[in-house]
C-alpha cells in the first residue's frame, strides 16, 4: 500500500470456508458487498455465524475463505509478509474478541508497546485515554488483576495508538455498561472522525453505541 490511503475494502463472493456448503441469507456472506473508508458499519451477527472469522480475513490472519477480498482493487491473496505489515502499522488496526493483552505487564505497558511502533500517541495523551474511559486509577496495575470490562477499554486504548484507514473492533464492549459504551462509543467517533477513517465493529447482542452506523447482517 506504500503511504495512499486505503480506501476501499471489497468482498467479492466469500464465505468461510467452514460454511461453503451451508445457506447464507445475510448482507456479507456470498455478496458483492464494498466498504468505504470514512464510513462506520457494524456488522450483527448470532454466535457461530463466522463474525471473529471475517475480522481475521480482513486482518490477513486466516486465509480459509472462498471469494476474494480487495482493498483498493488489489487480491488481499496476493500480499506478502512485507505488505501485510504494512498494512497492520499503518492502515489497519484490531481490537480482537480475545484481546491479547499481557497479564504480566501493566496497562500502560501494553499500551505503549503498540505506541512505541509509530509513536503516534504522547504517554500524556495516553493517560488522558484512560481517564476519558474511566480507567485512569487502572493504568498502572497489572492486567492480570482488571476485570474484563477493564480490559476491553485497555484493549480498545491500545487499538487507537496507530495510524488506520479502518479500524475493526471485535465485540468490543460486550461485558460494558451502558456508560462506559457510550464513553468507549465517543473516543472512537473523535479518533476516526479525526482521521477520516473507517469503523467495522461486530456485534451479537451488545453493540458499540455508534452514531451514523450502516447496520449490516452477516
Amino acid at each position: 500500500m506504500r503511504d495512499s490511503r486505503l480506501d476501499l475494502i471489497e468482498l467479492r463472493d466469500v464465505v468461510p470456508a467452514p460454511l461453503a456448503d451451508e445457506r447464507t441469507s445475510g448482507e456479507v456472506w456470498r455478496t458483492e458487498l464494498t466498504l468505504h473508508r470514512g464510513t462506520f458499519y457494524r456488522i450483527d451477527a448470532a454466535s457461530g455465524a463466522g463474525k471473529s472469522s471475517l475480522c481475521a480475513f480482513l486482518m490477513g490472519t486466516r486465509v480459509d475463505y472462498k471469494g476474494h477480498i480487495l482493498y483498493n482493487n488489489k487480491d488481499i491473496s496476493a500480499f506478502g509478509v512485507r505488505e501485510w505489515c504494512r498494512l497492520r502499522e499503518r492502515h489497519l488496526a484490531y481490537l480482537p474478541q480475545e484481546l491479547g493483552l499481557f497479564d504480566s505487564l501493566t496497562a500502560m505497558q501494553n499500551v505503549l508497546l503498540k505506541n512505541a511502533l509509530t509513536d503516534y500517541h504522547s504517554e500524556a495523551e495516553i493517560r488522558t485515554m484512560f481517564g476519558q474511559l474511566g480507567i485512569d486509577t487502572r493504568a498502572d496495575r497489572l492486567v492480570g488483576t482488571l476485570s474484563v470490562g477493564q480490559k476491553q477499554r485497555v484493549a480498545l486504548i491500545r487499538s487507537l495508538c496507530q495510524p488506520f484507514d479502518f479500524l475493526i473492533l471485535d465485540e468490543p464492549v460486550s461485558h460494558l455498561d451502558a456508560e462506559s459504551n457510550l464513553r468507549c462509543a465517543e473516543m472512537v467517533t473523535a479518533e476516526a472522525r479525526g482521521r477520516e477513517a473507517g469503523v467495522i465493529t461486530t456485534s451479537v447482542g451488545n453493540p458499540l453505541s455508534l452514531a451514523d452506523v450502516e447496520i449490516l447482517k452477516l
